[in-house]
């Protein structure tokens, strides 16, 4: 008995409607099994490729003979690659092998981001099955300066070196101006369900400290010992103390004033309304004030809120705080109390935050972001987006600009 035939036939030409019905039905008159297929259309080209095995008792010959003809009357070029029994096997056999998913983000995309991330996959082993575009179609002549663009590689096999890898994107990322996210493509990417956002300079673009204590006359008092603890000096919850001290008999009126016109991060409509729309759950973890955040969670209908309450006594400030600090640890505790209330594993979490006070809640969520974090939070976080806005997560998570504004 010979060995069944498998054949590997490409198309390639101008797309129009009923190719791909012409080409399988001719498949189907031979009775072939489909082993594997593939098919993207650029800008009108199409490619398509299809793996098919013939049955025993037939001859390759006829089947070819039929596509070609096929293939002329459709005016595409078609082509036919033998594939050896231990070739195929291969090709099999790498479906052991994890999978992971690489996304490269900028404003615009370049022909140099590209073949620095194709390098990288390349020099550690690894197969690049698909690319995609998540965004969409760009105008010719936009500057991109406003612009967002999202190419994710799917890929299969084994590091060379996992952790030499991550250290690569990232100093490529950093290279080439644009984000590189290196995710497991496993079933926990596809499920998420709870986001939870720091607010000073993540939600909003101020630290609203500093903003108070400007106000009230003691912002040079209030930066001197943000910096103090910044070195080391002192810890958060000491320096969080001082610093509310100092903003003793400041009137409510201001802070009203300071909430009212807070400046939202971009992105940030666009991205709570797609997660309000699919049903994912969300929460401001801060370090900063619920008198704050409330604003926020009224604007974009977020879930839950954790932050540090001032006490406020015949409408100005007494310099004191209500209830326990949120410091980093405390983000982290909220994090996990939030996962298990909503019933979800660690791992279908995402944490945003630009602080060295967010890192425990980023290295325990499933999708830790840094988001256009200083240099040390984003080389000890496990993603960073630098790039673009808020929304840019949405790509994280696998959204195409067609599920999030009907276009494509």
């Amino acid at each position: 008995m010979k060995d069944r035939e498998v054949i590997l036939l490409n198309i390639n030409g101008d797309d129009k409607p009923g190719l791909t019905t012409s080409l399988t039905e001719i498949l189907s008159g031979y009775k072939v099994n489909i082993l594997d297929i593939g098919q993207a259309v650029i800008h009108d080209q199409l490619s398509l490729g299809i793996l098919f095995e013939l049955p025993a008792e037939s001859e390759s010959s006829p089947v070819l003979k039929d596509v070609l003809f096929k293939a002329y009357e459709l005016n595409v070029q078609a082509k036919f690659t033998p594939i050896s029994g231990k070739n195929y096997t291969a090709w099999v056999n790498l479906q052991g092998k994890d999978r992971y998913i690489i996304s490269l983000i900028s404003r615009k995309i370049s022909a140099r981001q590209l073949a620095k991330v194709s390098q990288i996959v390349y020099k550690q082993g690894l197969n690049i099955d698909s690319i995609t575009r998540l965004t969409g179609r760009i105008p010719l002549g936009e500057t991109g300066s406003n612009g967002k663009a999202c190419i994710q590689f799917s890929v299969r096999g084994n590091p060379v070196d996992a952790l030499q890898m991550r250290q690569q994107f990232m100093d490529g990322a950093r290279e080439i101006g644009a984000d590189i996210a290196f995710q497991n493509d496993n079933i926990f990417r596809r499920t998420r369900r709870l986001v939870c956002f720091d607010m000073d300079s993540t939600l909003i673009q101020t630290e609203v400290i500093v903003e108070l204590a400007r106000l009230a006359g003691v912002g040079d008092e209030v930066h001197a010992i943000t910096e103090s603890a910044m070195r080391g000096e002192i810890d958060f919850s000491e320096s969080f103390k001082k610093r509310i001290s100092l903003l003793k008999g400041l009137d409510e009126s201001v802070m009203k004033n300071v909430a009212e016109n807070l400046p939202v991060t971009e992105g940030a409509d666009r991205l709570f309304r797609i997660l309000k729309k699919y049903g994912f759950k969300t929460a401001i973890l801060s370090g900063g004030f619920t008198y704050f955040g409330r604003y926020l969670q009224n604007r974009f209908g977020i879930d839950y809120i954790f932050a540090n309450e001032l006490e406020i006594e015949d409408g100005r400030l007494t310099g004191r705080y209500v209830g326990d600090i949120v410091d980093g640890e405390m983000k982290a505790e909220l994090l996990k109390k939030l996962a298990f209330k909503e019933d979800i594993h660690l791992e279908q979490v995402i944490a945003v935050g630009d602080g060295a006070n967010d890192l425990p809640m980023l290295n325990i969520a499933g999708l830790g972001i840094a988001f256009h974090a200083k240099p040390k939070v984003k080389e000890n976080a496990k993603h960073a987006l630098s790039t673009i806005g808020l929304d840019g997560i949405l790509y994280l998570m696998g959204f195409r600009d067609r599920e999030i504004d009907g276009k494509y």
